[in-house]
């Protein structure tokens, strides 16, 4: 199967034109596995436990003391936003005053609490827009006081924070339309109302709705590859056919293109659970550009815009894997890089970050990737909902 999987991590679609035209990969049969369920014990740090990257690379602690750290945008004086993802979740603002790489007492203020499990976040003029599961607001924003007015909804949720509860926020490059992915409920199920499994897009104030992607079981992490208008996201697949179906992946996204779920995935593989149901869809479902393991997570992705890190990750794009549940040996819980030339992926993906899982057989991690943000200085900023702080990935010439 090793050997299966490594034909499977990278795909490059041959057209732009027509799913039809892009080879599917071959994958496992249904069922090739038991469905397992084997969640992780999130645990403390264990002596002796070291994180991992490539030579020249450190990391170090950069804020701790938050419930759910997860999604991190810049605001317009510099200071990171981080949304804390609780059931009464919260919006810091972190400044690093003194400039050692840390933020300290009186450099983390909260911006505002009591939502319900905020996770995107974006800035357009002086707007500072959250997505929480059940409604995406946005207040008046003043960076240089860090603070908030009133907010307004201006695109309601509610009724749809059941099943995948996150949502991104990303506008255009030109500051025109506002882009927001919503996950499924279920994890096969049809019939879900039309915003859930898509990626749609708005004006700034929340009026009209266009959808831009339909089929994606859980959009999560979105990124414009640097100087284009190309949006690309990761997506989180399905769950409960195997070990190693279904993979997640890391795609470019075409207007109006149709990706799967829930009668199909990866192309024309049609879903056991709905066969029949839908074979028009199943025939025009497109191949994603990049696909990874089964049931790694995948939870945000962006493109490497820094100076500091080597000239080989200019471009390329870091992906933050929260880890697996849904099968007999764990994956996931890392930082993956994918080479890029000329706007395409130019190579397999690679380990960047590990460590946080000890041992793939065990239970047992101690930390959980979720969002990145790379930092002014060039600098790569990790969440982690596992052992609730964030992490700061440097390189040193």
């Amino acid at each position: 199967m090793a050997h299966l999987l490594q034909e499977l991590t990278l795909l490059t679609a041959a057209s732009a034109f027509a799913a039809a035209q892009v080879p599917a990969p071959k994958l496992p049969e249904p069922y090739h596995t038991k469905s397992a369920s084997n969640a992780p014990v999130v645990v403390k740090r264990p002596d002796g436990a070291q994180l991992k990257l490539p030579a020249g690379f450190s990391i170090e602690e950069f804020a701790s003391g938050f419930e759910r750290p997860r999604y991190m945008i810049y605001g317009p004086s510099g200071e990171i936003l981080l949304s804390d993802s609780a059931r009464r979740g919260r919006v810091y603002s972190l400044v690093d005053a003194n400039r050692n790489n840390r933020i300290e007492e009186g450099e983390k203020k909260e911006l505002i609490a009591n939502l319900d499990r905020p996770f995107g976040l974006a800035i357009w003029k002086d707007y500072l827009y959250i997505a929480e599961a059940t409604s995406v607001k946005r207040y008046k924003y003043d960076s240089k006081t860090q603070s908030l007015a009133a907010g307004e909804e201006i695109i309601p949720l509610a009724g749809h924070g059941d099943g995948h509860w996150t949502r991104t926020l990303l506008f255009d490059p030109k500051g025109e339309k506002l882009y927001l992915s919503v996950g499924s409920r279920s994890n096969v199920s049809p019939g879900e109302n039309e915003i859930r499994a898509s990626i749609t897009r708005y004006n700034p104030d929340g009026t009209g709705r266009e959808f831009v992607a339909t089929g994606t079981r859980n959009p999560i992490g979105m990124a414009w590859y640097p100087g284009t208008t190309t949006l690309w996201a990761a997506v989180q697949e399905r769950d409960g056919l195997g070990d190693d179906l279904v993979p997640d992946y890391f795609t470019s996204i075409r207007e109006g293109g149709f990706y799967g779920w829930p009668y199909s995935y990866i192309g024309p593989h049609e879903e056991p659970r709905n066969k029949g149901l839908r074979p028009d869809l199943v025939a025009k479902t497109i191949v994603p550009d990049v696909v990874l393991q089964a049931h790694v997570a995948v939870l945000d992705s962006r493109f490497y815009t820094g100076k500091s890190f080597p000239a080989r990750y200019r471009g390329g794009a870091f992906l933050a894997l929260h880890g697996s549940w849904n099968r007999s040996e764990r994956v996931g819980y890392s930082v993956v890089f994918i080479p890029f030339a000329n706007g395409k992926p130019a190579g397999p993906v690679e380990d960047f970050l590990t460590g946080f899982m000890t041992d793939p057989k065990s239970k047992e991690v101690w930390g959980r990737p979720v969002g990145l943000l790379v930092m002014n200085d060039g600098s790569l900023l990790l969440s982690d909902d596992g052992g609730n702080k964030l992490w700061r990935i440097a390189y040193k010439n």
